[in-house]
């Protein structure tokens, strides 16, 4: 289902969260090479064409690395990224709050660069509050929320976690069953960047 902000009858933004001090890469994982770009520029190109505004946060050296985003990338800094993912995401949110309103929500991480737009577009056919795709039985990133959850995340507690709100709202997820492997990446050291690049093509 192919759809963009121009005809998607509601808006949708996205907050691709980047904070982390990528202590077992060595390097930002959002500055990877990846397809030309990088992990940060084509993740945020695969979610421009679904997606405005698309939000990347950042902590850990953020300053230098905000003025470093892609073009049509909004930056946010989260101030408290040591304390966890949930900071970054509050962080994103707030930024998103202060351009006015939005109905639903993808959040992921930015070592999931090779997700695919047909995911996103099957994500987006649902309605549920919260959408979460599903491979092999094992559930991955993005996620969609819709504005109601986003409030949640914003009220929990710096000392929470992203999936208390998601477990608390179980009983309004809705699983969908993707082929895209992709959705389960977590490329935190070279050696899965290695394989990451040998899976695709050998591309960087």
């Amino acid at each position: 289902m192919s759809q963009s902000p121009h005809t998607n009858r509601t808006k949708t933004a996205a907050i691709i969260l980047a904070a982390g001090e990528s202590r077992r890469m060595g390097t930002p994982k959002a500055s990877l090479p990846f397809r030309g770009g990088t992990f940060l520029s084509v993740l945020a190109g695969t979610f421009s064409a679904f997606c405005h505004p698309v939000i990347a946060v950042f902590g850990y050296e953020g300053d230098r690395l905000a003025l470093q985003a892609p073009a049509g990338v909004l930056p946010a800094i989260n101030p408290d990224y040591e304390l966890g993912m949930l900071t970054s995401l509050q962080a994103g949110l707030r930024t998103l709050a202060s351009l006015g309103d939005f109905d639903r929500l993808f959040f992921t991480l930015v070592d999931h660069p090779a997700v695919t737009a047909a995911t996103l577009g099957k994500l987006l056919t649902s309605d549920a509050p919260i959408v979460i795709p599903r491979s092999n039985g094992k559930r991955g990133h993005p996620v969609l929320i819709d504005a109601e959850i986003a409030r949640q995340f914003l009220a929990a507690p710096l000392s929470a976690k992203v999936r208390d709100t998601i477990d608390r709202n179980a009983s309004v997820i809705h699983y969908l069953d993707v082929e895209d492997t992709s959705i389960h990446d977590d490329i935190d050291d070279p050696a899965l960047y290695r394989a990451l690049l040998a899976r695709d093509g050998g591309t960087s």
